[in-house]
């Protein structure tokens, strides 16, 4: 990673979560993802660090960082390990939404908690018969008194049965996105229930099930913000959180070229090293020279959503597109230089290569990145 461009505050951010993802996730990975653990006690020790509450304001317990802050965050968690690296982004974009959108009342009860890590939060949008369609879902949302009813069923949710906190997307009104609301939603809450742990290609550090609402029933204060402002909520959420997915492609790719390195440093072939072939350095320089043209997209994003410029969720959907093809492609370069060797779990880069492929499909699929990027390019034509 670049770092002549850091502030002294943003170096040493670096620094620490370095040392974090050296000491506490890279020894792991392959075993974590071989025996399917989701490390609860480290990440614990994560936000013990800040990283629980990346973006929330410190008086509720967090660190109050901002987007340009979190890339630097996130792509470094993924340099030890991009399956738990992309959960911490997801629980952080949790936090977010309920210290953005959340009143004072809700702030104080669900973030203290989220911040340390006591509890964990999951993302709900996602619906079976709805997934890059997120406008259509069909999870209900019904007004009974003072409570409202919630029934129906969200796919594909990270952390789910393990975390406690559920911001769910359901819908309160008419069909298209103004009739969407967002709940706080308890894992102790009656009528929640839970999938199986589905089996996945990657991420296999973290669960991943459905999240059944049969008849929940919530008070009102659980309304998270305004009736039918949820799809809004819920799509500026996407747009920190896919910096985030962007930053851990980076951190995974980087790791991968970091070992390919090593790799062909060590390894002798028709009489020199692997690392003195031209072909291979050419390989190794374009690799370098992609993830530094990522890299740069990505902390351009950063700045303009800290900033608030209105082109800023074009510039996220373009990070997020460019990142997330350019480190899987480098990490699946990475496991051919490394032969044989890279296709053997014990080294560690296949899992890298199955981690990084999921990160193109969720937080919005990258076809759907091209739609909204295209779709900024063509409103003023309008």
């Amino acid at each position: 990673m670049t770092t002549t461009q850091l502030s002294e505050d943003q170096l040493a951010l670096v620094e620490t979560t370095l040392d974090f993802a050296q000491d506490h996730l890279a020894p792991h990975a392959v075993a974590w993802d071989r025996d399917k653990h989701f490390p609860l006690d480290v990440l614990r020790k994560a936000a013990g660090l800040g990283l629980g509450g990346v973006y929330v304001r410190e008086e509720s317990g967090g660190s109050g960082l901002g987007r340009a802050d979190g890339v630097l965050v996130f792509e470094t968690l993924a340099s030890g390990c991009p399956s738990i690296a992309g959960y911490l982004s997801i629980h952080n974009m949790v936090a977010w939404m309920i210290d953005h959108y959340g009143d004072a009342a809700q702030r104080e009860r669900w973030l203290p908690r989220l911040c340390a890590m006591e509890d964990l939060g999951s993302y709900c949008l996602t619906e079976p018969g709805a997934g890059s369609d997120a406008a259509a879902l069909r999870t209900r949302a019904v007004r009974d008194g003072d409570d409202y009813l919630l029934t129906g069923v969200k796919q594909f949710i990270s952390g789910a049965g393990a975390a406690q906190v559920y911001v769910v997307m359901a819908r309160t009104g008419d069909d298209g996105p103004r009739g969407i609301s967002a709940f706080l939603v308890d894992k102790d809450d009656a009528g929640l229930s839970f999938g199986a742990n589905e089996r996945k290609m990657g991420w296999n550090a973290q669960p991943t099930r459905q999240v059944i609402l049969d008849g929940v029933r919530l008070p009102a204060d659980r309304l998270l913000g305004h009736e039918g402002r949820g799809f809004r909520i819920a799509m500026n959420a996407l747009n920190g959180g896919r910096l985030g997915i962007a930053a851990c492609s980076l951190g995974g790719a980087r790791s991968a070229l970091e070992r390919s390195l090593v790799h062909l440093a060590d390894r002798e072939a028709f009489g020199g090293r692997l690392l003195d072939a031209p072909a291979l350095r050419f390989r190794l320089a374009d690799m370098a020279t992609e993830l530094a043209a990522a890299r740069a997209l990505v902390h351009q994003a950063a700045q303009a959503l800290d900033r608030g410029d209105p082109q800023a969720p074009q510039l996220c959907a373009m990070a997020k597109r460019f990142a997330t093809d350019t480190g899987y492609t480098v990490a699946d370069r990475a496991l051919q230089l490394h032969g044989g060797y890279g296709y053997l779990s014990d080294y560690g880069i296949e899992k890298i290569v199955r981690d990084l492929r999921v990160h193109q499909i969720l937080e919005g699929t990258n076809e759907i990145m091209r739609v909204i990027v295209a779709r900024g390019l063509t409103e003023a034509l309008r």
